[in-house]
């Protein structure tokens, strides 16, 4: 499974989810691929010394002669291998403009390498750019996480009208795997409210797990950890476990 977790807001915990959902799979013994497709790189550095890298990703997007397996590092989490990123991924719009395959890129990288992983998972940008859509042109399946706010659902259904033109143009494989409620605080009326209307709205396809707001998940990217390491008791570490065996049976 090819997994982009992907939203066109921004602070709706996608590079968190993205992060610890990689760290669960791996942790159940599946072999993950965790690809950094952000700029920022927080997916890069919660399991890799920045320092240490001398390729990213975006060269292997954009120089003919550099493989996506040359890219990848392992990390010391068991079964989790990441492709990072680096500032210079914020070029790659640029880099590609104009050119016929700009789209396809990632797809193109990811076919040599896919068959040595159970489950790839793609922290993407939090805007709809060129890198976004490499990773939906990419992607089997589309994690989409929603704070539990009006403005985040709303720009939630702006996402799925894209990923409907992606799928009816250039990508028919991908399917939404599920909307997963994120930054939940359970004590106020408008949050419990929202988690009422994105099940209204998306049904079944809502994880049944919630992911609370925390602090230690909120700590845990400035630590440069996952949450298991982080806070391996936490109420965020138990929730990524269980979001990882939804995502296995849904799998």
């Amino acid at each position: 499974m090819i997994l982009a977790v992907t939203n066109q807001k921004g602070g709706v915990g996608k590079t968190t989810t993205s992060i610890n959902l990689a760290a669960a799979l791996a942790r159940k013994g599946q072999r993950t691929l965790l690809v950094d497709l952000d700029p920022q790189a927080q997916s890069t550095v919660s399991f890799l010394d920045a320092g240490s890298i001398d390729r990213s990703i975006y060269d292997a997007l954009v120089e003919p002669d550099v493989a996506a397996a040359e890219i990848i590092r392992p990390t010391t989490q068991e079964c989790l291998d990441v492709a990072p990123a680096r500032l210079s991924l914020a070029k790659f719009g640029s880099e590609v403009l104009g050119s016929f395959d700009g789209h396809y890129r990632l797809r193109d990288e990811l076919k040599s390498i896919v068959k040595n992983y159970e489950f790839i998972v793609i922290d993407t940008p939090p805007t709809l750019g060129m890198l976004t859509i490499n990773a939906l042109v990419s992607a089997t399946h589309l994690l989409v996480p929603v704070q539990s706010s009006y403005f985040s659902l709303e720009g939630t259904i702006d996402l799925m009208e894209t990923v409907n033109k992606i799928r009816s143009r250039v990508n028919r494989r991908l399917q939404l795997l599920g909307v997963l409620i994120t930054l939940h605080d359970n004590r106020t009326i408008l949050g419990r409210d929202v988690v009422e209307e994105v099940r209204d709205r998306f049904g079944d396809q809502v994880f049944q797990t919630i992911i609370s707001k925390s602090v230690r998940l909120e700590e845990s990217p400035s630590r440069k950890m996952s949450i298991f390491d982080h806070a391996p008791r936490s109420s965020g570490a138990k929730q990524y476990a269980e979001l990882g065996e939804e995502v296995m049976q849904r799998a």
